[in-house]
């Protein structure tokens, strides 16, 4: 980037940002689930593990996935970079999921 560039930009914490967000959680209805755990396992590269902006996605001991949907920003990145197909991704239901906060 240059310095012009540099100047104009400010500067942005996005776990700063994500904090001012607020997540209505549906107890025991996640809108996010895998349809094989083994298929994550024996995944190589772990994309969603990457991509997901808000880090629902993290490699758990043995190699597969933990998937924790509390505080998903509802992007739909996971089931996209999957190259599996192996992400079950729908809206969670009316009055729940995340809550943005403008400012």
């Amino acid at each position: 980037m240059n310095m012009l560039a540099e100047a104009l930009l400010p500067s942005v914490n996005v776990e700063e940002k994500l904090f001012q967000d607020r997540y209505r959680v549906d107890v025991g209805r996640p809108h996010i689930k895998l349809r094989d755990a083994a298929v994550c396992t024996a995944c190589k590269a772990k994309p969603c593990t990457v991509c997901c902006p808000a880090g629902c996605w993290r490699v758990a001991e043995g190699g597969g996935i933990e998937l924790v949907v509390d505080g998903c920003l509802e992007c739909g990145t996971c089931r996209l970079v999957c190259g599996e197909g192996n992400v079950d991704w729908n809206y969670p239901r009316g009055g729940f999921g995340i809550l943005f906060k403008f400012g």
